[in-house]
């Protein structure tokens, strides 16, 4: 308990932090929004009056500390702030959202329901982790307000600065969040500031002897560095001052978790880590003026240092989708040492601090979208093509939205902003759907390429479509961006099912021969039969030759036995309440075998069963352990955001597949007498008549004969052996075999 003059001074502190709070706001506070802001201070210095962090100093000085950060680092308005007081109010107090919504308006009641925690979730949603539920549920009010999120950067920012006073294990936990989700969504809102903080107090938690060491480097450098980037930034400031411009430079050491990354990208020690130093140049000039001013910059910099070709980056030309505007170039500076010169306006720097806030301050009447616009629309679309798995949807999110950027061009020359590594099938469908749909091949810089080509910055890209080109489930593979994603697997699911509406036509008739009658019982007791779930599974099981007419045959015997009739009709019935959760028409998948990787390639593994207990059918990944090798686990395990944000490189894809739908590599060699559209016919067989994917196909005549081979993706046996039937008897084909 706090003496009567301990409560004293601590109420003076509140009351002072409340007034730093209204004078220090990037905003301009008009007397009816700081009346709303004391209004909310009361509210929550009443909520939470009773309340004390794991420091030991009252807790109201955690949602002032969060609104001190949105108001002056994000620069957010008024209502911003007053949602930042409020925003653990309705989660641990009496105080409700009805509440907040009649005395502070709509507007901050949506943002403090975005913000606040889900308490727990219900025995049919176990499936999916809390904190990626919490997460989701952030991300879609965002949808609505982008305030949600710069609010939470804020919350979380305070809760990093504060984090000594946890537990090991949660100051790890939390660490690992950290840099798994909120830095890098720092970063894409244009945060850099609170990105790199971020990312520094991770490291300090998740790995602290790491952390201290590199610390402790910069440390004992720190005056020699400190010297040296005087001397470099007085050649520059001499020479910009002898040009008449008005300017500033700041010269810094990079950050901690920014040499650590290099150090492990680069497999070298500190010491070789040779860029350490960062020179920011801070011009002031007439926004027309800006882009011939930081060019002249830059020319007065290299005439005295000699600059890198390859690390020049122009974001001022082609401004990140953060909204991020400047001129990066490395030079080479005294004592052969690397310095990158960011080169950055007045009004560039304010974007680059302030992000979001920033950028709508400068934004005028109908310019056009800048960067953060797009990035909001981005997302925007992930929201609306999330399959509904909220730790889908955060993985998605990521892979989409925190990726480095490449820019490409389309063959009229327009820009196109792409996540780093997306592929000829991403530029299609951001095109347009329906390109992406008939996509049938791709010219990358004018030469024909793969559609699994990574694409880079700088490359110009044209789609080749077809009317008769359709996604298949190698393209799955292929993309990167939650659009494509999406409409390949919706195409291929309406596929599927078209393929069984044509099983059920071909299985009609291999009843009718065995003199079965075709009704809803006989489809039943094939359903049950085959243990399947549904009539489509059946269907298409028949369409693709996984059921053949050996086992239809089988089927028939036992169907004409009373007896074993008797007995089958009984199973039916019990399993079809059990399997009665089952509509007819959907197509369901027996997830019975686990695949690895790209290649989805069988290898050994075992299943976690000291934490996260995962079962056939779970979504999961494989990590690879020091000593008993591949490890399964739930992508919702508690020990997931952990393992992946500290272990990154030893994560493995991993998927449960339906062996009876899985695909197998067959090679065929073909010969005979060459004649006009041989190459045709083959073609035609195996794409249009029997359905079959190729991998490969290679022709070569020599006096009038040709042989050649052909590689092809078939799901058994039997449909190998009818497509070879059906290529002997091609005109001309002498001889098929598989080899």
């Amino acid at each position: 308990m706090l003496t009567e003059k301990e409560l004293e001074l601590e109420n003076k502190a509140i009351v002072q932090k409340y007034k730093d709070l209204l004078r220090t706001s990037y905003q301009t506070l008009s007397e009816e929004d700081k009346s709303q802001i004391r209004l909310a201070f009361e509210v929550a210095v009443d909520a939470h009056q009773d309340q004390r962090r794991k420091s030991g100093e009252a807790y109201i000085f955690h949602p002032i500390a969060v609104a001190q950060i949105v108001a002056e680092e994000i620069g957010l308005d008024a209502t911003s702030i007053i949602a930042a007081l409020l925003h653990d109010v309705v989660e641990d107090s009496d105080y409700t959202l009805e509440y907040i919504e009649e005395h502070f308006g709509e507007n901050v009641a949506r943002i403090v329901n975005g913000l606040t925690k889900i308490a727990g979730l219900k025995k049919d949603m176990n499936n999916y982790s809390l904190q990626a539920e919490n997460f989701r549920k952030m991300l879609l009010t965002l949808n609505e307000d982008v305030r949600v999120i710069l609010i939470k950067i804020a919350d979380r920012y305070h809760n990093m600065l504060t984090l000594e006073s946890m537990r090991p294990d949660k100051r790890e936990k939390i660490a690992s969040e950290t840099l798994y989700i909120y830095a890098p969504l720092a970063h894409r809102v244009g945060l850099y500031n609170i990105k790199t903080i971020l990312e520094d107090l991770a490291l300090k938690y998740t790995q602290p002897q790491v952390f201290e060491a590199i610390q402790s480097q910069i440390r004992s450098q720190a005056d020699n560095n400190q010297e040296y980037i005087e001397n470099f930034k007085g050649v520059i400031e001499d020479a910009l001052k002898k040009e008449h411009i008005d300017f500033d430079v700041k010269g810094r050491m990079k950050s901690v978790h920014s040499i650590h990354r290099k150090m492990l990208n680069q497999n070298v020690s500190f010491d070789q880590i040779y860029d350490k130093f960062a020179v920011r140049i801070i011009y002031r000039a007439q926004p027309e003026e800006e882009k011939f001013l930081a060019w002249k910059i830059y020319s007065i910099i290299t005439d005295y240092f000699t600059p890198n070709p390859v690390r020049l980056r122009d974001w001022i030309t082609s401004p990140k989708s953060t909204g991020y505007e400047a001129l990066h170039v490395t030079v080479m500076g005294p004592n052969r040492k690397w310095v990158e010169v960011q080169i950055r306006s007045e009004r560039m720097h304010e974007i680059a601090e302030k992000g979001y806030a920033a950028h709508y301050k400068y934004k005028h009447g109908e310019q056009k979208d800048g960067g953060i616009d797009i990035w909001l629309n981005r997302l925007q679309e992930a929201l609306e093509n999330s399959n509904g798995n909220a730790v889908d949807f955060v993985e998605e999110f990521k892979l989409n939205l925190y990726s480095k950027e490449i820019f490409v061009f389309t063959p009229m020359g327009d820009l196109v902003s792409l996540p780093k590594d997306a592929t000829p099938l991403d530029f299609a469908f951001y095109v347009h759907t329906e390109i992406g749909m008939k996509t049938r091949g791709a010219r990358v810089n004018n030469k024909l390429v793969p559609l699994s080509t990574s694409l880079k910055s700088g490359d110009q890209v044209e789609i080749i479509t077809s009317d008769n080109a359709k996604p298949t489930t190698a393209w799955l593979d292929y993309c990167k961006t939650a659009k494509a994603l999406s409409k390949i697997r919706s195409s291929l699911n309406a596929e599927k099912k078209s393929v069984a509406d044509e099983g059920k036509e071909i299985l009609r008739r291999k009843l009718r021969t065995q003199k079965i009658k075709w009704n809803e019982e006989t489809v039943n007791k094939l359903v049950n039969h085959f243990k399947l779930k549904t009539s489509q599974d059946l269907f298409y099981r028949v369409a693709t030759g996984t059921i053949t007419n050996g086992m239809i045959k089988s089927f028939a015997s036992r169907y004409h036995n009373a007896l074993i009739s008797f007995f089958t009709s009984k199973l039916q019935r019990s399993n079809k309440s059990a399997e009665g959760a089952y509509a007819d028409n959907e197509l369901s998948t027996k997830l019975d075998l686990l695949v690895f990787g790209d290649e989805e390639e069988r290898l050994d593994y075992t299943l976690s069963t000291e934490c996260c207990k995962p079962i056939p059918g779970d979504e999961v990944f494989g990590f690879l352990t020091v000593n008993d090798g591949i490890k399964v686990h739930k992508k919702n395990c508690p020990n997931a955001v952990s393992l992946q944000s500290k272990f990154a490189y030893r994560i493995m894809k991993a998927r449960w597949i339906d062996s009876t739908q899985e695909d197998f590599y067959a090679d065929i060699s073909i010969s005979g007498i060459d004649k006009i559209g041989l190459v045709n016919s083959v073609t035609q067989v195996i794409s249009d008549q029997m359905h079959v994917g190729m991998k490969s196909l290679q022709f070569s005549e020599k006096g009038g004969t040709f042989s050649g081979s052909i590689r092809v993706i078939v799901k058994n046996n039997e449909t190998l052996q009818k497509l070879i039937n059906k290529l002997k008897k091609i005109n001309g084909v002498d001889r098929v075999i598989r080899t």
